[in-house]
């Protein structure tokens, strides 16, 4: 590009944006890995769960004794993310993934950085979220028992986002939850505990997706003007290579998630 201030403003490259998929855990985790190993461009998508699942953070090797009977009872999934953290539950959100091929460095940079159009798009809504102030640990199974400087919580210190990040060949994928109504009786059982105390959105559904895209279309720290946005749905022969990576997901001794297709 010239540095000439007088010469036009250039087109800043493509990103893509994937609607929104219903799929089970595995193929959502093993989708947003799958896209940062070979996504040639930046990608957004949001996504939900097919069924309650409690997904494991990558390093977390152990589940609560109390967690078998729920996982036996089959009303209740389990998966292992790609990326770090401690277990989620993913019912009643909307899960959020990105991929950023030349992050900076820093990660608690790239934290601040990624987690902007989510700021913007709650603002929007009147509902301003901050970072976390508190420590990450061990102490806690449940990763929004605290929130850390990778959270965005409300004024009053409820947990609204709670994001992990994988970084791979200087490449990062950031996911992240985004509580709604999470179920009280099935999040209790799990954590011995009642899910953050929030308020109500004002949006759901459709209109929400909505926000949030075009906040990410306009903060995201990829964004550029100019920037064309590929509206761009996972094609077969992505579906295929994808389907090769599942077994990386399901943690062993339980039976295998049943197939979904994309």
């Amino acid at each position: 590009m010239s540095s000439d201030p007088g010469s036009p403003i250039a087109v800043a490259g493509e990103a893509r944006w994937i609607p929104p998929l219903i799929l089970g855990g595995a193929w959502q985790m093993a989708i947003d890995e799958w896209l940062l190993d070979t996504a040639s461009m930046p990608v957004l998508r949001l996504y939900e769960w097919r069924r309650p699942t409690l997904s494991l953070g990558h390093h977390q090797r152990q589940l609560d004794p109390h967690w078998l009977p729920l996982l036996q009872e089959g009303g209740l999934d389990l998966v292992r993310r790609p990326s770090g953290g401690r277990a989620v539950l993913h019912a009643g959100c909307l899960t959020y993934a990105l991929i950023w091929p030349d992050p900076p460095q820093r990660r608690q940079e790239a934290y601040l950085q990624a987690c902007r159009w989510l700021q913007e798009a709650f603002a929007a809504l009147d509902l301003p979220l901050a970072f976390g102030r508190e420590r990450a640990g061990l102490a806690h199974s449940s990763c929004f028992a605290l929130s850390t400087s990778a959270d965005l919580v409300h004024p009053d210190g409820a947990k609204r986002i709670g994001s992990a990040q994988l970084w791979r060949g200087g490449r990062l994928l950031q996911h992240g939850t985004i509580l709604l109504r999470p179920p009280i009786r099935l999040w209790q059982a799990l954590f011995g505990a009642s899910p953050p105390d929030l308020p109500a959105l004002g949006l759901e559904g459709d209109a929400l997706v909505k926000l949030l895209r075009r906040m990410g279309e306009l903060h995201l720290p990829f964004a550029r003007p100019g920037m064309a946005w590929r509206n761009q749905p996972l094609e077969v022969w992505e579906r295929e290579a994808i389907a090769a990576r599942l077994e990386r997901y399901r943690p062993a001794g339980l039976s295998p998630e049943t197939p979904a297709s994309c």
